[in-house]
């Protein structure tokens, strides 16, 4: 798995870079199968926006984008936002239904029988 952040107009610096890359590969605690992050920060005058891209396996692509003055706050932002998505997917695509042990499949003795 590969994270990748693109900055336009602007720059992040190496700390930045690292806890976004940190940040990022904890998305996989949520769903394993996540194939690439690709994070873009778009600075513009005094606004940041940055936006995440999930590619997972047998899926499209997860996306999520907000905006605001601080980048690294804003990634967070997103960064939340990216999460809920994938849970809300993750419980969706879960079967929820057990199956019955064999236990469960016994037939209950007919209490009129017995009198």
């Amino acid at each position: 798995m590969q994270v990748a952040i693109a900055c336009k107009h602007g720059t992040l610096d190496k700390d930045q870079q690292d806890y976004v890359t940190q940040k990022s590969e904890k998305l996989l605690t949520y769903f394993e199968r996540v194939t690439a992050i690709t994070v873009t920060f778009n600075f513009e005058k005094d606004r940041a926006k940055v936006e995440i891209l999930v590619d997972a396996e047998h899926k499209h692509n997860f996306v999520a984008h907000e905006e605001g003055s601080d980048a690294v706050g804003t990634f967070d932002q997103v960064l939340h936002k990216m999460e809920q998505q994938i849970r809300k997917y993750k419980e969706r695509i879960q079967d929820h239904r057990r199956a019955p042990t064999v236990n469960d499949e016994s037939p209950e003795p007919d209490e009129t029988a017995a009198s």
